[in-house]
């Protein structure tokens, strides 16, 4: 029988706890389920808890509304660094990065139902777990480079594992992505309709529940269950998807300024078929935050040569001194253009890409010194790290 666990503390996660499943709702569905600090801890707490008891064998995390999650509370970091206090998007980042490293190391099963919006921190709290099922309704976009901001929270990571220069693509543009999308490009593991949501996820609470295999088999049991409610979709015609000898030629470029000059060249050459989509690509690029599109490439690029854990670290330092706008304050001019003020033209300094030097990139790859209050972002001590982080992907 399930239980409910409920306080004025933790109603923002709603908590069904069953004899060896536990099921998790995102619980603030008119802000889209955005991560909140409290919401953070929260789960950092849960996952470390569950991964403890030799009796959890499954966690389920959902989202409740039109949204699995829509990333973290900019909003909340926003009006704190109008005040001056850019010290708690720092914290926020401590805890979100945390919790990412906790998901993508933990060795319970993960099945997280991406039944609607996921975008930025609610795809790193999803894509670093070991399933992600997606749906008709599912909506998945990286949109920071249009907010002064990169993508974070493992981006790096999952998104340099995508296939070709896929990755670039999203990060890069903040293209949306539909549900037989992300199962096509692996960001989702299953694809399974919205109706059957309630099927599946009894099933999986009371089969696990009464099977009785070894930890390692556990995962494969769980897949095959998915995969009795899963479908093959097709993927809409003019899905970027069917464009991958054009993304790997244009975006595998070294620079922003080469991705962009390939795009404008191949959109001059190319037929009506496919003008729409270069034409929609370079026009996100355009309009973008020209230092966080130099950010955001390189992370990437960096990315696929490190390990989720050293992805983090980077990521959390490019995060401090994106808020502490020492370089550029693009990440405050974006919260004013798209949350503040929402007249959506933001005013970008440096202007222009060719107004960003390499010195001005390593800025953001620096280790964090000169502050006595800041520090390098110290990862829990996990056991088991690679196979378990790079079975997931």
């Amino acid at each position: 029988m399930a239980s409910f666990i409920n306080s004025d503390e933790d109603d923002q996660i709603l908590i069904q706890q069953n004899l060896f499943a536990r099921i998790l709702t995102l619980n603030r569905p008119r802000q889209l389920n955005a991560l909140s600090f409290k919401m953070l801890s929260r789960l950092s707490q849960l996952f470390q808890a569950y991964e403890d008891d030799a009796n959890v064998k499954l966690v389920i995390l959902k989202g409740k509304g039109r949204a699995f999650c829509a990333g973290g509370d900019v909003a909340v970091v926003a009006r704190h660094l109008f005040k001056g206090n850019w010290r708690f998007g720092a914290q926020q980042g401590k805890r979100v990065y945390t919790l990412g490293y906790l998901i993508a190391t933990n060795t319970t099963p993960q099945v997280s139902v991406l039944n609607g919006i996921v975008m930025g921190g609610g795809a790193g709290v999803s894509t670093h777990g070991r399933f992600r099922v997606a749906t008709e309704n599912s909506v998945f976009a990286l949109p920071e480079t249009a907010l002064g901001l990169f993508p974070d929270l493992g981006a790096s990571y999952f998104l340099s594992r995508l296939p070709g220069f896929f990755g670039e693509y999203l990060g890069l543009t903040g293209a949306r992505l539909d549900g037989p999308e992300m199962l096509a490009c692996g960001l989702a593991t299953h694809f399974v309709p919205s109706a059957k949501l309630a099927s599946l996820e009894e099933d999986l609470v009371s089969r696990v529940a009464s099977t009785n295999i070894s930890s390692s088999d556990l995962a494969d049991n769980i897949s095959a269950i998915i995969n009795e409610y899963s479908m093959q979709p097709a993927i809409k015609e003019k899905s970027a998807c069917h464009k991958m000898d054009v993304i790997d030629e244009c975006f595998s470029k070294r620079s922003v300024e080469e991705i962009l000059s390939a795009l404008e060249k191949e959109l001059a050459t190319i037929g009506l078929n496919g003008r729409e989509w270069l034409s929609s690509s370079i026009e996100s690029l355009k309009k973008a935050s020209p230092i966080s599109l130099k950010i955001t490439l390189r992370s990437i690029r960096e990315g696929r040569m490190q390990g989720v854990g050293e992805c983090l670290v980077r990521e959390y330092r490019m995060v401090c001194h994106v808020v502490r706008g020492e370089i550029s304050k693009d990440f405050r001019e974006g919260c004013r253009a798209i949350l503040l003020d929402k007249d959506k033209n933001p005013k970008w300094e440096p202007s222009k890409l060719e107004l960003i030097t390499d010195e001005m990139v390593d800025h953001y790859f620096s280790k964090l010194d000169g502050d006595e209050e800041l520090e390098e972002l110290k990862l829990p001590e996990r056991s088991n790290l690679y196979g378990t982080a790079i079975a997931k992907l």
